[in-house]
């Protein structure tokens, strides 16, 4: 078959599926489609984003608990809470000031945990009681939603 041959072959078939209505997509149906996709695809990644928000609280709140059950350990110890002058730093090695002869010598934990955001946790005690607290996702006092202060206090 010689290229003229094909040639003529060809635009005869471009000529009857032009004919058809089989021409392809216009330019504007293509630009529906691809509105149509970037809307649901926001719809998700707000979801997604949500989710990881919830999940950061979630997070940070297990970690308090956690804490407070290894406070409860170093009052059981001790005798007492750290209070705030010694703060937090009081459960990885041991503190100045009040004596505790009982004080395990490789301390209660390695490392005091940040918050989900990485930031510290603000404790606050005087020794008899004590509070944890989390500013939230904004790091900043008080808040609402995600960004609203998570308190020891607050926990079920």
């Amino acid at each position: 078959m010689s290229y003229t041959m094909m040639k003529n072959s060809f635009k005869k078939i471009m000529r009857q599926g032009a004919q058809l209505g089989q021409a392809g997509f216009t330019l504007m149906e293509m630009l529906i489609v691809i509105a149509l996709i970037g809307l649901m695809g926001s719809f998700v990644a707000v979801k997604v984003m949500d989710r990881f928000d919830k999940a950061k609280v979630d997070s940070t709140k297990i970690q308090m608990k956690q804490l407070g059950v290894i406070l409860e350990d170093f009052r059981r110890v001790c005798g007492f809470y750290p209070t705030t002058d010694q703060g937090l730093d009081a459960l990885a090695k041991k503190p100045d000031g009040r004596p505790c002869p009982n004080y395990e010598p490789e301390g209660f934990v390695k490392k005091v945990p940040n918050d989900a955001w990485d930031r510290p946790f603000t404790y606050m005690s005087d020794g008899n009681k004590y509070q944890l607290k989390s500013l939230g996702r904004d790091g900043q006092e008080g808040g609402e939603g995600y960004d609203k202060d998570i308190t020891s206090d607050e926990l079920d």
